[in-house]
């Protein structure tokens, strides 16, 4: 039974990225909520025919208080439904975070989990590139985005693949998955620019250049061959992104400078009155739309805002430790490893400051891979050396890594 829990749990992080692209209708949802239902069904009785359960580490039992409040916030709810509603949802999401800790048991199984989510935005990129090769879209559209899905969020899930696709290639002994992760790299970048997200293309920035750094640190051919190639694709990209994603991405320094950022600033101040009247327990799980006055299909554009207005400060103080003790996983381990999962958080972090990213799975994954490296940092250190050797000195990547860090 755990060997087919594992088996569902890599498939659902093949899913995650691409999830909303397959949707399979009431009741049943979206194929990684699909594969993620299955996998609990799965999950449960293999941990009883087990005996046993693997003892929770401090992410895990603080992302159980948050869930816990949430459901707290029942309660004293402004939208009884749409909270009920969002309890369920926080559930399969946030369940990833045990099933990860319980069933990935080694350094190898760390790398499947990494190896599918960044097969998953492969799927998420392909599909975005068939949006904009349809005729119509390329006549009527400047932004392009898988079907079913958010051209933000699919820049989002993206960018998460950038570090990890990194670290693959570095590490992967296999040509088919090195060549595989590296293949991501241009796609992706492909992809995020055809969205035309400029929250996202300034995450892609950051998350490509501690790519390079990771690619390149050591690699003095990489450097020379990267430093070739720019020129060439740059010019392809040029050729391949239609004018106007380019000149909506080139509106990003206005925005900045005055342009309210897309409305946001009027979503953020109507989201600060809403905080304020409720500031210790909030207005309710999900309630952010009704408390603000905004209209439905509005979010709250910033995670920390949206659990603040939802959950008051008892959840703003839970998913700041959640967080904090991620930061402190990540610490844990070494070399690359330490380098990528450090990048991968940041990029989140970036894009967690325009986006409401606590009601995605791609969050949830990200923290239980976090949370799993630094539990196998101290109980298989050599293990991990393992999966992701380093190139040139251990000691000196880990002591570059530490400095920023």
């Amino acid at each position: 039974m755990r060997r087919i829990a594992w088996i569902l749990l890599l498939l659902f992080a093949f899913a995650i990225p691409w999830e909303y692209s397959l949707e399979l209708g009431e009741p049943l949802g979206n194929i990684a909520r699909v594969v993620g239902l299955l996998l609990l069904l799965v999950a449960i009785p293999a941990v009883l025919q087990a005996g046993r359960l693997r003892t929770p580490g401090v992410m895990q039992s603080l992302v159980l208080a948050l869930y816990l409040w949430f459901c707290c916030t029942y309660f004293w709810t402004i939208v009884p439904i749409v909270t009920l509603a969002r309890m369920r949802g926080y559930f399969q999401e946030m369940m990833i975070v045990w099933l990860v800790w319980e069933f990935a048991e080694s350094a190898g199984d760390l790398r499947a989990l990494m190896r599918a989510y960044v097969a998953g935005s492969w799927v998420l990129a392909v599909l975005t590139l068939a949006s904009f090769a349809t005729a119509e879209a390329v006549a009527e559209q400047i932004r392009f985005a898988a079907a079913g899905q958010d051209p933000n969020d699919v820049a989002r899930f993206l960018n998460l693949g950038f570090p990890l696709a990194a670290l693959l290639v570095n590490s992967e002994r296999r040509w088919p998955w090195r060549l595989m992760a590296a293949g991501y790299l241009p796609l992706g970048l492909v992809a995020v620019l055809l969205t035309a997200s400029r929250g996202g293309f300034l995450a892609a920035v950051v998350a490509l250049t501690g790519s390079g750094v990771l690619l390149a640190f050591g690699h003095r051919k990489r450097i020379l061959v990267g430093a070739l190639a720019l020129p060439p694709i740059a010019a392809l990209l040029w050729w391949i992104i239609p004018s106007g994603s380019f000149e909506r991405l080139a509106t990003i320094r206005e925005q900045l400078q005055g342009g309210g950022l897309n409305q946001r600033w009027n979503i953020w101040t109507a989201g600060w009155h809403a905080f304020v009247k409720a500031p210790f327990f909030g207005t309710g799980a999900d309630s952010f739309v009704s408390a603000a006055g905004m209209a439905p299909i509005d979010t709250a554009h910033n995670t920390a805002l949206s659990i603040a207005v939802s959950g008051g400060l008892v959840a703003l103080f839970l998913a700041t430790t959640i967080v904090a003790v991620a930061i402190w996983s990540i610490t844990q381990t070494r070399g690359q490893l330490r380098w990528a999962m450090a990048l991968t958080l940041v990029v989140w972090g970036i894009t967690s400051l325009v986006a409401t990213v606590e009601e995605n799975r791609t969050t949830w994954l990200l923290l239980a891979m976090i949370a799993l490296a630094g539990r196998l940092s101290a109980e298989e250190p050599e293990g991990l050396d393992n999966c992701f050797p380093v190139s040139v000195s251990l000691r000196e990547f880990q002591r570059a890594s530490e400095s920023i860090l």
